[in-house]
């Protein structure tokens, strides 16, 4: 088990909101795959609430490139919300703003998959 990240999910309408917590690194990076992996089954609209998410390496972030094609493939989306500066930096540097939704508020993230 690890301890550097805790990682919840919760249904809003028909959309899977998790919330991480901590680090997400090579180390924790299985863990969320594996939750990822046990959610797509059966919803694969996704929202990342990273308010609370203190670093994220390449690692972490390989993660979600590795799901979004099936996902998107499959009428879903991976969106991120609240990030911190921080992490914000790090997705912003990588390119992930172009690849991905990004929202200030987790509200938004859920409202644009009814737009």
């Amino acid at each position: 088990m690890n301890d550097n990240l805790k990682i919840n999910s919760v249904l809003k309408q028909d959309i899977t909101c998790f919330y991480l917590a901590g680090q997400l690194d090579a180390h924790s990076a299985p863990l969320l795959e594996k939750e990822i992996e046990n959610v797509i089954t059966s919803n694969n609209k996704l929202v990342f609430n990273l308010s609370n998410l203190d670093y994220i390496s390449s690692a972490g972030l390989g993660v979600f490139m590795s799901f979004i094609q099936d996902i998107r493939e499959n009428n879903g989306d991976i969106r991120f919300a609240e990030l911190n500066e921080k992490v914000k930096n790090v997705m912003d540097l990588l390119g992930f703003n172009h690849i991905y939704d990004i929202t200030d508020t987790e509200q938004e993230a859920i409202d644009k998959y009814s737009n």
